[in-house]
């Protein structure tokens, strides 16, 4: 049977906060980036993703910092 590494980190965990942060952005940011290209004319396939880009980092930024403050104050 193959042995399996076990960690035990020491204040937040990185791989933890890094997880939750893609599983919650896929879940609630795709929606806001939808919502917000809404308020927004985009006329060229180029432009969508653009702002899909823009937006969709932005999320994926306060999303991170979220997680990441949340795990600190249960640590």
């Amino acid at each position: 049977m193959p042995t399996v590494e076990k960690t035990d980190p020491d204040g937040v965990d990185f791989g933890w906060v890094m997880q939750v942060t893609f599983v919650t952005t896929i879940l609630v940011g795709s929606p806001l980036v939808v919502l917000a290209s809404t308020a927004v004319t985009l006329q060229t396939w180029t432009a969508r993703a653009m702002f899909a880009v823009r937006v969709g980092a932005l999320i994926w930024f306060l999303t991170a910092v979220c997680v990441y403050l949340y795990a600190r104050y249960r640590a």
